[in-house]
């Protein structure tokens, strides 16, 4: 029987395990700072707790939830690629990705994904399960570590990664407060994104919230047609309940909301395109970011090429529509956005 993960447990439930098993109460105090602030990837480098404790917290835990099985970085040495293996020998990959201000994590929340975009590498694996928020926040931290050993601190951590976020609601809704709260890892709220195709019942829930987590909606197409092909979810969330709740949203919080849209050559990348796009979003507060579509290996149209990226952009910025081109980075380690696969089973 695989030992339970310690980070999958909730402060108040680590603090009632150490509670019965006959611990004063400020050791909670001391593992929740080894874990969540000093980042300790193994029992025995927790200086204050006493030998014994150590032993008992060893046979009953893993702290690591991740296993690292291989690591691949780009050219430019500004993109790392890691491919994890989890307890059950599943495996996710998670991308970590340097800029000239700032570093940030590119997170999975599902072993795979079911909603099967026709265009994303996640989506054409399918799916096999959610992640735990252990195995969810052992990414996190893996990267806070490397990172720590260059002098450096993380500053952003995105859920682009494999899976969809609103599918596995609760454990990353549980896995940002960990993040985010004073007495764990104090991250700041403002600095983490999540990315969803538009669950739209979700995205009302997560808009209750009040969060100042950043939200960015994958929409790839300005009508229902067109999204239906590349996004099978739109024919259950179409785009006028979808953008219905992004302006309930916008409205609420006051924040702006992104939308993430990948151009495809002669797919969804005419100026007709862009001035769809335009008549949809137009008075949101949002910002549009563009980006050539990453190769992945199963889908047969290439991204747009950099003259017609500029063209749809110039189209979006003409009708005073907030655009910016996405960057694209370790595309040839595959680790780009769409570009996630590698979930197998460890020989």
């Amino acid at each position: 029987m695989a030992k339970q993960l310690i980070l999958d447990l909730k402060p108040e439930e680590l603090a009632q395990k150490l509670q019965d098993m006959g611990q004063p109460k400020f050791r909670s105090v001391q593992l929740l700072d080894g874990l969540y602030k000093h980042h300790y990837d193994s029992f025995d480098r927790f200086p204050t707790l006493p030998k014994t404790l150590i032993t008992q917290l060893e046979s009953e835990f893993v702290l690591n939830p991740l296993e690292l099985v291989s690591k691949l970085q780009s050219r430019d040495k500004k993109t790392e690629k890691f491919l994890f293996s989890l307890q059950d020998r599943k495996q996710i990959e998670t991308v970590l990705m340097r800029y000239a201000d700032r570093d940030t994590v590119c997170i999975s929340s599902q072993v795979g994904c079911p909603l099967g975009c026709v265009f994303c590498a996640t989506g054409q694996m399918g799916f096999t399960r959610n992640l735990s928020v252990g195995e969810i926040l052992g990414q996190v931290l893996h990267c806070m570590r490397q990172l720590e050993s260059e002098g450096k601190n993380l500053t952003n951590i995105v859920f682009m990664g494999m899976g969809e976020p609103f599918l596995n609601y609760s454990n990353v809704m549980e896995a940002i407060d960990r993040l985010i709260h004073p007495e764990s890892m104090n991250f700041g709220a403002r600095r983490i994104t999540i990315s969803t195709v538009g669950l739209t019942p979700k995205l009302k829930e997560f808009t209750q919230l009040d969060s100042q987590v950043n939200l960015a909606i994958s929409l790839h197409a300005p009508t229902d047609e067109l999204r239906s092909q590349l996004v099978p979810n739109n024919r259950l969330h179409p785009l006028k309940p979808l953008l219905a709740a992004c302006r309930e949203y916008v409205n609420k919080t006051k924040r702006r909301l992104s939308f993430e849209y990948a151009l495809i050559e002669g797919v969804n990348d005419t100026d007709q395109h862009a001035r769809q796009l335009i008549s949809q979003i137009r008075g949101m507060l949002c910002h549009v970011n563009l980006i050539a579509l990453n190769p992945s290996k199963n889908y047969p149209f290439p991204g747009s090429s950099s003259q017609r990226v500029q063209a749809f952009l110039a189209v979006l910025q003409e009708a005073g529509i907030p655009s910016s081109i996405r960057s694209r980075k370790g595309i040839e380690i595959n680790a780009g956005c769409g570009q996630l696969a590698q979930a197998q089973e460890s020989e």
